[in-house]
C-alpha cells in the first residue's frame, strides 16, 4: 500500500471550532443584504456570534488587505476577521492593524455553508491507496524511442505506476530490448505485452519486470524468463485452459498474477465479471489484474466513470492492478482518472463509507450543486447596482446581464447582445465586447451542463480545470 497523499479538496478553512467565535464580516455594498441573510441561519446552526461592516465600496471583491485595514473598524468583541475570497493579497498589514486574525472565505457567499460545516473538511487519511496503475503504450514498435520516452514521462506523471510496453502481435520487434533499457533507465518499472517469447526474453534480460501475458501458447517458456507474469485463460468466454496454466507456472515457481480477461459489452460483458468474481473464490489469496481498457476504450461514453465503477469492483475482490490505456479521445485521460478513483475507493471500502463527498476533481462534466440566489434576490442585487460594470448570472434556466437602470435575461447570448446594443449602451469598446462574450459563453455553457457559474472564474471541470489567473472584470473596475 502506498502512504502517498493527496487532498480530496482544496481551499478549505483549517479546522476550528466557530462555536467559540465572534466573526467580524467585511463586505461591499452590493453583498450587504445577501451576507446578512446567509450569516443569519448559519450563526444559529453552528453558534458562533457575529457583526458585518459594510464599507464604502460597491463591490467587496475591489477590496486588497491594505486598502481595508486603513478603513477597518472591527467590533471589540469580535475574535477573528472573515474577508471575501476575493480579497487577495499579504493578510499581515490588516493582522497588524487589527490585532486579530484574518481568514479569507469562499469568493461566492452562497459557499459559507461549505465553508463552515465541518463535515466538508477533508479526511486525513484520504488518499492512500494499495492498486497498482500500468498504462500501456499501445504500439510501441511504430513509434521513436524519443517519444517513448516522453510518453512514459507523461504518464508516470498521470499517475502510472508501471510503464507497459505494447508490442503488435504477428510480428518480432527487434528493437524491445533497447527500448525497456532505456524506459529503465530513466527510471520506470516497465512491462512487455507480448506472448512472443522472441520479443519477451530480450525485454527481461533489459529489465522488464512482468510479463503480459500467458497461457498455454508460451507458458512453457514462463520459468527461463525469471520474472513475474500475468496469467489468462485459452479462451476468455469460458475460463478455459487458465487453471492448468496457474498450476504449472505454480509448480514451476514462476511468481503470478491471473487476469481473466474483461470482455467489451455485447461480446460477454457480464459474464466476464462473473469470471472475476469466480476466480477470485477458486483463488482467494493470489494476486489478480483487470485490463479495463475493453470497456473504457471500447464504449462511447466518458471515460471517468467507468473507470471509477471498475476501480471500485477491483478494490472489493482484492484486484490489486489494472491495465489501462487511454488512446481514443474520450479516454485520454484514464491514467489520471484511475489515479482519482484508486484513492476514492480504497476509502470508501476501507472506512466503509459512500465515495460520495470525498473526490471532487472525479465530478467533471456537471456540478455537485449548483446554489442559486434565486429570482427576488437577483431583482434585489440589480436594483442595489450603482455602477456600469457588468454582472452576470446564469440560473433557472437563463443568463442575467445587469449594470445600472439595466437587467436583461434571456437564454440565447447572440440576442441579448443585440438588444444590448439596442439600448444605447455607452463605453462598448472591442474589449467589453469580447469580455461579455466569454462570460456569457461560459454562463450558457454553465445552464446547459448544470453548472455553477462565477463570474471571473473558470467553470469546474474536476481535474480537468484550467484556471482563469486574471480577473479582468475585477482589475479593469474603478472603485
Amino acid at each position: 500500500m502506498s502512504d502517498h497523499e493527496l487532498p480530496s479538496r482544496q481551499d478549505q478553512p483549517a479546522q476550528r471550532d466557530w462555536s467559540r467565535e465572534h466573526i467580524h464580516f467585511v463586505t461591499g455594498r452590493l453583498a450587504e443584504l445577501s451576507l446578512n441573510e446567509t450569516v443569519q441561519p448559519l450563526a444559529r446552526q453552528i453558534g458562533f456570534a457575529y457583526d458585518i461592516e459594510v464599507l464604502k465600496i460597491t463591490v467587496a471583491a475591489l477590496m486588497t488587505p491594505q486598502w481595508v485595514a486603513a478603513r477597518l473598524t472591527p467590533s471589540p468583541q469580535a475574535t477573528c476577521i472573515l474577508l471575501p475570497g476575493y480579497c487577495e493579497g499579504d493578510l499581515a498589514p490588516l493582522e497588524a492593524a487589527s490585532g486579530l486574525p484574518v481568514i479569507r472565505g469562499p469568493r461566492d457567499l452562497r459557499r459559507l455553508n461549505e465553508f463552515f460545516d465541518p463535515r466538508l473538511a477533508p479526511d486525513s487519511s484520504y488518499g492512500q491507496y494499495d492498486i497498482e496503475i500500468l498504462a500501456e503504450i499501445n504500439h510501441a514498435p511504430r513509434q521513436r524511442l524519443a517519444d517513448i520516452l516522453a510518453e512514459a514521462e507523461r504518464l508516470q506523471a498521470a499517475g502510472a505506476d508501471w510503464i507497459d510496453v505494447g508490442c503488435d502481435p504477428g510480428q518480432t520487434w527487434n528493437r524491445v530490448g533497447e527500448t525497456v533499457r532505456a524506459l529503465c533507465d530513466a527510471g520506470h518499472r516497465v512491462s512487455i505485452d507480448s506472448m512472443n517469447p522472441a520479443e519477451i526474453e530480450p525485454a527481461v534480460k533489459a529489465g522488464a519486470e512482468l510479463v503480459l501475458s500467458v497461457n498455454s501458447q508460451n507458458r512453457e517458456a514462463a520459468p527461463d524468463w525469471g520474472c513475474e507474469v500475468v496469467a489468462i485463460p485459452d479462451d476468455p468466454a469460458t475460463l478455459a485452459g487458465l487453471d492448468d496454466t496457474v498450476d504449472r507456472l505454480a509448480q514451476a515457481g514462476v511468481p503470478l498474477r491471473i487476469d481473466p480477461v474483461l470482455s467489451p459489452i455485447a461480446f460477454g460483458f457480464a459474464d466476464s465479471l462473473l469470471g472475476y468474481i469466480q476466480t477470485r473464490r477458486r483463488y482467494p489469496d493470489a494476486e489478480m489484474m483487470m485490463g479495463i481498457g475493453n470497456l473504457t476504450e471500447l464504449t462511447d461514453v466518458d471515460s471517468a466513470g467507468v473507470n471509477v465503477i471498475l476501480l471500485g469492483l477491483c478494490q472489493e475482490l482484492g484486484i490489486r492492478s489494472v491495465l489501462t490505456t487511454q488512446v481514443i479521445n474520450w479516454a485520454r485521460s484514464s491514467v489520471r482518472e484511475c489515479d482519482l478513483a484508486r484513492r476514492l475507493v480504497y476509502h470508501a471500502v476501507r472506512h466503509g463509507q459512500l465515495p460520495k463527498h470525498l473526490e471532487p476533481r472525479l465530478v467533471m462534466l456537471r456540478d455537485p450543486d449548483v446554489p442559486e440566489y434565486g429570482v427576488e434576490q437577483l431583482k434585489r442585487l440589480s436594483d442595489g447596482v450603482r455602477d456600469n460594470n457588468f454582472r452576470i448570472f446564469a440560473e433557472g434556466g437563463q443568463l442575467h446581464l445587469m449594470r445600472a437602470g439595466l437587467h436583461l435575461t434571456g437564454s440565447d447570448p447572440f440576442a441579448m447582445f443585440e438588444t444590448l446594443l439596442s439600448r444605447g449602451v455607452e463605453r462598448l469598446d472591442r474589449g467589453h465586447a469580447f469580455y461579455l462574450g466569454f462570460e456569457m459563453a461560459k454562463a450558457l455553457t454553465a445552464l446547459t451542463l448544470g453548472k455553477d457559474y462565477r463570474q471571473d472564474e473558470a467553470l469546474n471541470w474536476g481535474f480537468l480545470t484550467r484556471s482563469e489567473e486574471h480577473h479582468h472584470r475585477i482589475r479593469d473596475r474603478d472603485r
